[in-house]
């Protein structure tokens, strides 16, 4: 099962990792001013990553594919890492669509 990692960014802002079971991160998020608003974009990835519309899929500009996942008004609300294929991508996709409904939260800013 995923994991939702809060931790806290130098600059004080908070921001949200999603692991995979096996501990990998698939999803990061921006930075955020207040827990709230990071906890409120973690629901919002909960939701949002069972729409498949709402996966962004793109190039980078050195051709790594990578992908955004986006919330209903069309904010980035986490962005994956930059994959050496598409299929490994698309697999990234998956997983976060697998992980993210069920994922527990770990606050390690606490």
């Amino acid at each position: 099962m995923g994991k939702f990692v809060i931790t806290k960014r130098a600059n004080g802002e908070f921001q949200f990792n999603l692991k995979a079971g096996n501990g990998q991160t698939i999803l990061t998020s921006e930075g955020y001013t207040t827990k709230a608003a990071c906890l409120n974009g973690i629901e919002s990835v909960k939701t949002n990553s069972q729409d498949d519309s709402k996966f962004d899929k793109k190039e980078s500009s050195n051709g790594k594919p990578y992908f955004n996942l986006k919330a209903s008004n069309g904010q980035i609300i986490g962005a994956s890492e930059m994959y050496e294929s598409t299929a490994a991508r698309d697999n990234g996709v998956e997983s976060v669509k697998t992980n993210a409904p069920d994922a527990t939260t770990d606050d390690q800013t606490a």
